[in-house]
């Protein structure tokens, strides 16, 4: 028997990205083509940078950090996190107006993240910010620490148990804009694997269709990585985040990460703006 091929693939530690590789966790669920995949979790900034340096073979990146690696990685038509008129929020003790916000103190999860990228895209370029590791933001915002923060993963669903506002959700007011879906992180594979990139892929896409018909399982599984959630809060989320748009991007898909993209080239919040070449 040949030895199988090492491939290290980075994701979130959150209930929706182990859900989607719960087969690759599971002996015998799926045929892996003689690849074997070590999984590294890490939040999504530090995949962002693991990225930039190529440290990863296959990695979920922020949509917003594509354009930094684009010459290195490829997008991958399946795993892509998008809200379909939900997203990160942001959140405060007091509500406040839009306007009030710009000249606030926000705790964000980092600068390369989708989610900070749509609120510049919302507010403007010039904000007041702190990064602040994103499991630790509500603590920030509830001790006076920042004025407001941007909350992402499960906290979208958890902030309700919090004595906090909600001031907005970037994935209303993106689909109110442009009727698509709001683009927050995609999974990219590396370029040298040229031709394999694809048979590589339809693995990938297996792993989350497997999921999909043995949803019980798969949840249950993923819940070991969810904070502050029951089996039900778990269930709903991974429905958020893992659907027709994960299994493939499709052309909603891709015409939303598109226009995310143009926009934030035209407003000067990233440098170059990469034809994305899905795989």
């Amino acid at each position: 028997m040949s030895e199988k091929k090492l491939l290290t693939l980075g994701h979130s530690p959150d209930p929706d990205d182990a859900f989607m590789f719960y087969a690759l966790n599971t002996d015998d669920a799926i045929d892996t083509n003689g690849y074997e995949f070590e999984q590294i979790l890490k939040d999504i900034q530090t995949l962002n940078e693991m990225a930039i340096d190529e440290k990863l073979d296959i990695t979920a990146i922020s949509l917003a950090a594509y354009p930094t690696i684009s010459d290195k990685y490829a997008i991958l038509s399946s795993g892509a996190s998008m809200g379909y008129k939900y997203g990160p929020l942001i959140v405060a003790k007091q509500q406040m107006e839009l306007n009030e916000l710009k000249n606030k103190l926000i705790a964000i999860p980092g600068k390369l993240t989708s989610a900070y990228l749509e609120l510049r895209l919302l507010l403007g370029k010039n904000l007041n910010v702190e990064v602040i590791p994103f499991d630790k933001i509500f603590d920030a915002v509830e001790n006076g620490d920042v004025d407001a923060g941007l909350i992402i993963h499960e906290g979208q669903l958890t902030y309700s148990k919090r004595n906090l506002k909600k001031i907005i959700d970037l994935g209303e007011w993106w689909y109110e804009k442009t009727k698509l879906p709001l683009p927050l992180g995609v999974n990219t594979i590396h370029r040298k694997f040229g031709d394999d990139m694809h048979n590589i892929s339809n693995i990938l896409k297996n792993s989350i269709l497997y999921s999909l018909h043995h949803r019980k399982e798969a949840v249950e599984y993923a819940l070991n990585f969810a904070r502050g959630m029951d089996m039900d809060l778990a269930d709903e989320f991974v429905g958020m985040y893992v659907n027709e748009l994960t299994v493939d991007l499709g052309e909603n898909g891709l015409k939303a990460c598109k226009l995310l993209l143009n926009e934030a080239y035209d407003k000067g919040l990233i440098d170059k703006n990469p034809e994305i070449d899905l795989v």
